[in-house]
């Protein structure tokens, strides 16, 4: 059997959309306890519990932490898609025993869940556990780097989503992103770094398969408050994983499949040995561009504008009653020349109408777009 046919059948399907939280994960935490160690090494600022799950006994130790900003939670949905996977009895199943046998992953699927609750970037106290490596001031970021600390892993894993708004210079979204944070000011490439660009490009040579050019690269730029900054500085080979947006998938639950291929790739599950992977090849990769928008309209007749403009519109996410609702914000007016929508709309030069009027401005939140002449050509809503 493909992997992709027993993905598509077998993903964890307990856990949808954007908005997961502890509530969202305790049922599957109390089915996997009795396969797997799982133990609550520490709590948040408002005293939830912070779980930690081990899988494997091999002597490779790797350590991963999902949700550190509360936010972003494909990589958790993907990361009970490997649990489930890595737990069946029935595909890859000597796969699976020289990945328990060769490694020992500690992952904390939830590492914010105060901000998680929230649906929050922050936690509880309004800190970015990301910007918290040096001071450790809250209990999230001393819970993880006792853990980093008591394991010595030799390779960490940094769990993110990133926002819609990023892209490649081909023109494509960037679904799936990576970094090998730098370990100093001079962005050398240290043998950690290595490691890890090693690691970076073999997934990135796996995802060709399945979103061939959607694939990029983040900023390498150092910054010793970042958590995986910080661990690289201390000599631990870390990866940075952005997952991004898909093709109309703004629930996240297509680009979870390509963190869990990930994954699998990175564990040699499903691809060749890292060590045979130059890591050069990871300055081949594209870097992230912010040159994308959820909505851009084309070709607008504004009555402030002497020529014909484009309007940009990107989705506020803002939690309404335990759901994730996407709000329409008007992002940016102009020629919009180096932008491209993930869906687009050209008007050529007919005058339109949002909200009922004329006038558009940046920030303005939006319902519809429609034709100033016949408001039964609706094209945005």
């Amino acid at each position: 059997m493909k992997i992709e046919s027993w993905y598509t059948n077998n993903f964890e399907f307990q856990l949808t959309g954007r908005y997961i939280t502890l509530q969202s994960i305790f049922p599957l935490l109390d089915m996997y306890k009795l396969n797997y160690e799982i133990s609550i090494p520490g709590i948040s600022e408002s005293g939830k519990d912070i779980p930690l799950i081990k899988i494997g006994k091999g002597p490779k130790i790797v350590l991963g932490w999902s949700q550190m900003h509360g936010n972003e939670s494909t990589t958790t949905k993907a990361v009970f898609d490997f649990l489930k996977f890595i737990s069946q009895k029935n595909v890859f199943q000597s796969e699976i025993q020289l990945f328990l046998k060769n490694y020992t992953f500690y992952i904390f699927p939830i590492l914010n869940p105060d901000g998680a609750q929230l649906y929050t970037r922050e936690n509880a106290n309004g800190i970015d556990l990301n910007r918290d490596a040096q001071n450790l001031s809250q209990r999230e970021s001393r819970c993880l780097r006792d853990i980093f600390e008591s394991l010595s892993p030799s390779l960490c894993l940094n769990l993110h989503d990133q926002r819609s708004i990023y892209g490649l210079k081909n023109g494509k979204p960037a679904t799936v992103s990576f970094l090998a944070p730098s370990a100093d000011k001079e962005r050398s490439v240290t043998s950690s770094r290595k490691t890890a660009m090693q690691f970076i490009v073999k997934m990135s040579n796996t995802l060709q398969n399945y979103i061939p050019g959607q694939v990029g690269r983040y900023d390498d730029g150092f910054n010793k408050d970042c958590v995986g900054d910080t661990f690289q500085m201390a000599g631990v080979p870390t990866i940075l994983f952005e997952a991004g947006h898909y093709e109309q998938d703004y629930q996240r639950d297509k680009t979870r499949a390509y963190i869990f291929y990930s994954l699998l790739s990175l564990f040699d599950i499903i691809e060749e040995d890292a060590t045979q992977i130059e890591y050069k090849d990871y300055f081949k990769i594209p870097e992230n561009l912010k040159n994308y928008n959820d909505f851009v309209l084309r070709d607008v007749k504004l009555p402030d504008y002497s020529e014909v403009v484009s309007i940009a519109v990107q989705y506020k996410e803002v939690l309404k009653n335990n759901k994730i609702a996407f709000i329409p914000v008007i992002e940016e007016i102009g020629k919009l020349d180096n932008t491209f929508g993930h869906k687009e709309e050209n008007v050529n030069g007919r005058e339109i109408l949002t909200n009922s009027q004329e006038n558009l401005t940046v920030g303005q939140n939006i319902s519809k777009i429609f034709d100033k002449s016949d408001n039964s050509t609706i094209y945005f809503q």
